[in-house]
């Protein structure tokens, strides 16, 4: 790109959007085209903040006349590096069009249970809106004071609730996106049923701004629990807990809304990193588990029927202790724990995370087959693992010491074999190596590797009949062809 059309289309963009929504130079820049984990780094050729999707419109016809690339952006919480520039992928860099002055709720309706929202709005705000009309909106992980519907939905984010929620897939029911040629599919609609033809929305639902830019979005909501009951138990091994599960959802039904296991290599690491935590049982145990009811009535109710499931697994052998949160405070302290797993590990060292599912049944086999594998490679090495086992996602953590892996001269070579050597047990088991996180920039390769060529030749397809030029966010999602 020559100095002159540079200039011409930074000109275009501010006329479009203002000057003040046009970022440019390294300081402005900087928290755009850096990754919040600082692993990937990229250049960009400005930020721009459109303030509606005529304008998103308009930025996206600027640049595509000219070739230049476009990067949808959030709030630039993605794990996989997908919401930052890659250099390598293309001769020029991109421009960066970040969402977050479009931050509108334009309707709540509680009869049709359903929000409908700007790309902007953060997901937190998306669930204080849904509270207020008592309401919920479920989707819920760690990043959702600062993560942006508008990229929750191009990521297809998961998180705690999906063994009841499912995940944003399955709580979207309409989106409005910005297409590679400047038009707009308006497909905000609320409907739980509409058998017209292809469901276009889920082109774009996890298509990780590759096919379009997702300026709003239309998402079901559902009952607000008043009440809940959560506990720590220490299940024997990873096949009890899965025997557990069985038993507490026959038993607890859909009042079952989080099923979570931490090994307890996760739990040294946090107890040891995070202050104001300790842990629930008096002893610690190999495996810790924890479970949550939640329901809309009284929360004693719960408690006694979580009780009395616990009580029947301790006396056929699942469990060997539990303890039951007596109060709202002890429910968040118990959930603290958990969501503390990605600081603990961050704080420990250097971390090698892998983002798998399989089938709940193979959970255990999983555990022990990678855990063997990781070992015989790297003994030094500690194995951190947190499952959302509702649904098979198992976090699979190798946690380097941080100045032993410093030392090492083979890095690359040892992450790619560490990588393969996982992602091939994924396989074997009929698993995924990306459940929630994503492919971003981190899993190119695994796309290329695992996904059947029919796969990739109907992915490449869409992508091609969207976005002819590659323009939206190059060098992601898809491999090389």
């Amino acid at each position: 790109m020559t100095q002159d059309s540079a200039h011409q289309l930074l000109t275009r963009l501010r006329e479009i959007v203002g000057a003040d929504a046009v970022l440019e130079g390294t300081t402005a820049l900087e928290p755009h085209v850096v990754d919040w984990r600082r692993r990937f780094r990229g250049d960009a050729l400005c930020v721009v903040k459109p303030a509606n999707r005529d304008q998103v419109s308009a930025v996206v016809i600027a640049c595509t006349e000219l070739g230049v690339p476009v990067l949808p952006q959030g709030g630039n919480t993605s794990m996989s590096g997908g919401s930052v520039p890659f250099d390598s992928a293309v001769a020029v860099p991109p421009v960066i069009i970040n969402l977050s002055r479009m931050k509108t709720i334009r309707k709540v309706d509680a009869f049709n249970n359903s929000i409908e929202a700007e790309a902007g709005c953060l997901v937190a705000d998306i669930q204080a809106a849904a509270t207020a009309i008592d309401r919920l909106y479920p989707v819920s992980f760690g990043a959702e004071g600062s993560a942006q519907i508008g990229g929750s939905v191009a990521t297809n984010a998961g998180g705690t609730a999906v063994l009841r929620y499912g995940n944003t897939r399955e709580n979207v029911l309409g989106v409005e996106v910005v297409l590679p040629d400047g038009s707009i599919f308006d497909g905000m609609r609320t409907l739980r049923k509409d058998n017209s033809g292809y469901d276009l929305k889920q082109l774009f639902i996890g298509s990780e701004g590759t096919l379009g830019i997702v300026t709003a979005v239309a998402l079901a909501l559902h009952p607000l629990p008043t009440s809940r009951a959560v506990a720590w138990v220490a299940p024997k091994s990873v096949q009890s807990a899965v025997e557990l599960l069985d038993l507490v959802k026959s038993r607890g039904g859909a009042r079952l809304s989080a099923f979570e296991i931490l090994n307890r290599t996760q739990m040294e690491l946090i107890l040891g990193t995070v202050s104001g935590i300790r842990h629930p049982l008096t002893q610690q145990p190999e495996w810790n588990l924890l479970i949550e009811f939640s329901d809309r009535c009284d929360d004693q109710i719960l408690r006694d029927a979580l009780e009395e499931i616990l009580a029947q697994a301790h006396e056929i052998g699942l469990i060997e202790d539990a303890a039951i949160a007596a109060s709202e405070a002890q429910c968040q302290a118990f959930w603290r724990i958990r969501h503390s797993a990605s600081e603990g590990n961050t704080k420990s060292g250097m971390s090698l995370v892998f983002d798998a599912a399989v089938p709940v049944s193979k959970v255990p086999e999983f555990i022990e087959r990678a855990g063997t594998q990781v070992s015989s490679q790297v003994d030094w090495a500690r194995h951190a693992i947190v499952i959302h086992l509702g649904d098979g996602n198992i976090h699979f953590v190798i946690v380097f010491d941080r100045q032993r892996w410093e030392r090492l001269e083979n890095q690359a070579e040892l992450m790619e074999r560490l990588r393969a050597a996982v992602y091939d047990i994924v396989a074997e088991l009929g698993g995924t190596w990306s459940a929630e996180h994503g492919i971003g920039r981190t899993l190119i390769k695994e796309m290329g590797r695992y996904k059947s060529p029919v796969e990739l030749k109907v992915m490449r397809a869409i992508k091609s009949a969207l976005d002819p030029q590659g323009l939206f966010n190059p060098g992601k999602l898809l491999p090389p062809a």
